[in-house]
């Protein structure tokens, strides 16, 4: 896949990384990591400039995650009939993601921009949901992209020269990514169930009041009773 994005890539310059990178924001299945860093390869070639093709990686996967949101935004669950998101957001992925947004709210926008598979579910459904603002939107995302893709290209641009280490060190990323993004899901679900865990002491203390507060009026009542 390198190879052949490589090939296109040096034939036609920042315009095919950016509309490889906005296939992706659709659901095409071509790795986005895989893109950016033949970009960076490409760079590091001499072909274009890293730091300008860092800039076009940028627009390239806000635009197409972007494209993304606001036509969930816009149609709503209208957009879950379409044949080519049907298959990326199936009933079963549609309520995994949802289940997500339940207990982790915005965050998971973040974390979003490093699960790939999940990523175009994830940005469908928040702007069906109508719960999460452009801005938002574009500052979670902006945020994590501001992470990803300059690692990525300019580690394809200075690894272009050995392919190798290259691949070697994009599946080590990959694997740290994923481990970190278990670890932060880890410490997430701790947070949130201690967050459960209080809620439910302070209603069953709430309860507890509420239940004596019954009983010392219901003993009001019938002292008031036996006196008359």
């Amino acid at each position: 896949m390198l190879a052949i994005l490589e090939a296109f890539f040096i034939q036609y310059g920042y315009a095919a990384v950016f509309l490889v990178l906005l296939a992706c924001g659709f659901g095409v299945p071509i790795p986005e990591d895989v893109t950016l860093v033949a970009g960076g390869v490409i760079s590091g070639l001499g072909y274009t400039n890293v730091h300008i093709m860092v800039a076009v990686g940028m627009l390239g996967v806000l635009v197409g995650d972007g494209l993304m949101f606001v036509a969930g935004r816009v149609f709503g669950h209208k957009i879950l009939k379409v044949r080519f998101i049907a298959r990326v957001m199936t009933p079963k992925r549609y309520a995994q993601v949802q289940e997500k947004f339940d207990k982790y709210g915005n965050r998971v926008l973040f974390v979003a921009r490093f699960l790939p598979g999940l990523r175009t579910p994830i940005f469908i459904t928040a702007g069906i949901s109508r719960k999460v603002s452009y801005l938002r939107f574009l500052i979670m995302d902006g945020l994590a992209a501001l992470i990803s893709v300059p690692v990525w290209v300019y580690l394809g641009s200075y690894g272009a020269e050995n392919r190798e280490w290259l691949m070697h060190k994009v599946h080590q990323f990959q694997s740290g990514l994923f481990v970190l993004i278990g670890i932060g899901a880890a410490v997430l679900l701790y947070f949130w169930w201690k967050k459960r865990q209080r809620q439910r002491f302070f209603r069953e203390h709430i309860r507890s009041i509420r239940a004596k507060r019954k009983e010392r009026k219901a003993a009001r009542k019938a002292a008031e009773k036996q006196a008359d």
